[in-house]
């Protein structure tokens, strides 16, 4: 049984090995052509800092890890598809059959390879993608100056003692500044008390911000006749009093890692900042949907190693000697292509539906999974 495990583990380590080094070759080459634009051009603080090739080598090169986090499971898919047919073909596996490989101990052995395939693919996505991406995103800021995403930049929400806080930050510098920071405070009756704007914040530590050259302007209503109400005082009574002072310091538990996941892709975070994020926008009262998906897709993702290896084992059940193994490996890649699709589109609809997090999350795995099983049924078991 080792002389089988060893033949059969060597040749399809191998052949997911070669597909994916030429899937990451083709995004390389793609990445890098579509950095050539930006070749020359420098954030316009300093001469040093001109984007050339070396830099968009280095910022491609970073991007790698989470493309092999993407394809590892189209790649495990086509390499042991492109195996084990070409066992059937070559009669091989007939001869590992006769040899006591019966169809549970086949897919057994696919199994703990496909195991293998889970942990790497939740080690490269969980914790080299999100440090890769991260710093090709700084890398990429430091010639553009600034890490932002649309026009306004991220925003995010806070509870405090008898008061609420809307945060907008408008970009993310490649020394963890802030730029553009504006703070918006309203009391319990959802009435704005004060609002901060300050071109410049840095995390001053865990549970504060340090503003630079904060204009603040605090809202003065008095009481009105009606019960105190702010909403009945004369309006000439109201006044703004603004101040604008060199430093202020803002006591907040917004982390560093929290601003990231608002500027960044929520999908390129690791699964531990996403739960923490989540947490946060919970206890703020805020929807956390999307990012609901993007965790349990996190969690899922990796299992589908383990879906591609099922579908894989039935090739080699196929009964064809003289016919070329090109058609199904084309049809790899196409079930391949057509999970990747399906598991961007659940997360979308799942989103705009409003469907429980997980059930958008897992429906693509369940599905092809499903569909394996019904194969290993058919192909295997009944013949």
């Amino acid at each position: 049984m080792k002389t089988i495990r060893r033949l059969i583990y060597k040749d399809v380590l191998t052949s997911i090995a070669l597909v994916a080094l030429g899937f990451l070759a083709l995004f390389f080459f793609f990445d890098l052509v579509d950095e050539l634009q930006y070749l020359g051009k420098n954030n316009g603080l300093s001469s040093e800092t001109v984007y050339q090739v070396r830099h968009a080598l280095l910022y491609v090169s970073l991007l790698i890890p989470n493309h092999l986090y993407e394809l590892l499971p189209i790649s495990v898919l086509i390499g042991s598809i492109f195996v084990m047919a070409r066992l059937a073909q070559s009669s091989e596996f007939t001869i590992l059959r006769t040899s006591g490989l019966g169809p549970w101990r086949a897919l057994k052995l696919l199994l703990w390879l496909g195991a293998f395939f889970v942990a790497l693919s939740f080690v490269v996505g969980d914790y080299i993608s999100p440090v890769s991406e991260r710093a090709a995103q700084l890398l990429k800021a430091r010639y553009q100056s600034k890490i932002t995403v649309g026009q306004t930049g991220a925003w995010l929400k806070e509870k405090q003692a008898g008061s609420s806080f809307i945060v907008n930050v408008g970009e993310l510098s490649p020394d963890n500044e802030m730029r553009g920071v504006r703070i918006y405070e309203f009391d319990r009756k959802g009435l704005i008390v004060s609002s901060t704007e300050a071109p410049a914040a840095k995390f001053a530590s865990k549970t504060a911000w340090l503003l630079r050259d904060a204009t603040r302007s605090v809202f003065e209503v008095p009481a009105g006749a009606n019960g105190g109400s702010r909403v009945d005082a004369p309006l000439q009574q109201a006044r703004v009093v603004r101040t604008v002072v060199a430093s202020l310091n803002w006591p907040t538990d917004i982390s560093t890692e929290m601003v990231s996941v608002a500027l960044l892709r929520p999908d390129r975070m690791a699964t531990i900042d996403l739960f923490n994020y989540i947490r946060h926008l919970e206890a703020n009262g805020q929807t956390s949907q999307r990012y609901e998906i993007e965790f349990w897709r996190k969690v899922f993702y990796p299992l589908s190693c383990l879906v591609m290896m099922m579908l894989a084992l039935p090739f080699a059940y196929l009964h064809f000697r003289s016919s070329g193994i090109t058609a199904y490996v084309f049809a790899g890649v196409m079930i391949g292509i057509s999970f990747f699709l399906l598991n961007n589109v659940f997360g979308y609809i799942g989103n705009l539906q409003n469907w429980q997090p997980w059930l958008a999350a897992a429906t693509p795995g369940l599905i092809y999974m499903a569909i394996s099983l019904g194969a290993f049924g058919w192909l295997v078991l009944r013949r």
